[in-house]
C-alpha cells in the first residue's frame, strides 16, 4: 500500500535499481568468461591464400619470384612465410599497394597444430634476415619517421620474432 510520503514507491524503485545493477554486473562477468570470437583463423598456406585473394581482385594477377619467402622467422624449427606485395602485378600495374613508406609485407608463423597465423603486416622498404647472437633476426628498412628522424636515410629496426610477437631489439 502506498503511503502519502511515497516511501513504498521509493523502496520499490531502489530494489529495481539494485536488481538492474546486479544483472548488468552478471552480464559483464559472463562476457569476460566467453572466449573471444574475434580470434584469428589459421591459414593452410599463405601463398595459396594470398594468391587466391589477388586473383579475385585482379583480372590478371602476376607474382614475382620474391613474392613469398619461406624462412623460420621465430627460431622454432618450422618454416614460416613472408609475403611481399611489392612483387605483385595487378592488371598490368606493378606494386599498386606500395607508396613512399614502402610496400606491405605480411609475416606468417607456422604453428604446431597445423597451418599458419598472420602475426604482422608492415609497410617497409625491405628487410635483411640475419643471424645475431645465435638467433635469426630481421633488420627492417623503413621510412625514417619510424626512428623519429626527418632525414632521408632509411630507418633500420632490428626485431626478433618470439612465438607470435615482434620484439624490437634496436633502431637506428
Amino acid at each position: 500500500m502506498d503511503t502519502p510520503d511515497g516511501s513504498d514507491q521509493t523502496t520499490k524503485d531502489t530494489a529495481l535499481k539494485r536488481l538492474f545493477s546486479s544483472m548488468l554486473c552478471l552480464l559483464a562477468l559472463l562476457s569476460l568468461m566467453t572466449p573471444a570470437r574475434a580470434q584469428q583463423e589459421l591459414v593452410s598456406d599463405p601463398e595459396v591464400y594470398e594468391k587466391a585473394f589477388f586473383q579475385k581482385q585482379c583480372k590478371v594477377a602476376e607474382f614475382g619470384p620474391d613474392y613469398i619467402s619461406r624462412i623460420d622467422i621465430n627460431n622454432d624449427g618450422l618454416m614460416d612465410a613472408v609475403t611481399n606485395r611489392g612483387a605483385l602485378t595487378c592488371d598490368g600495374h606493378k606494386s599498386t599497394t606500395c607508396n613512399d613508406d614502402g610496400c606491405p609485407y605480411n609475416f606468417y608463423v607456422q604453428v604446431k597444430e597445423g597451418g599458419y597465423l598472420l602475426i604482422a603486416t608492415a609497410t617497409i622498404y625491405g628487410y635483411d634476415f640475419i643471424q645475431r647472437f645465435g638467433n635469426m633476426v630481421f633488420v627492417l628498412k623503413m621510412h625514417p619517421r619510424y626512428c623519429e628522424r626527418t632525414d632521408s636515410a632509411p630507418c633500420e629496426m632490428t626485431v626478433r620474432v618470439r612465438g607470435t610477437a615482434f620484439v624490437t631489439l634496436s633502431r637506428k
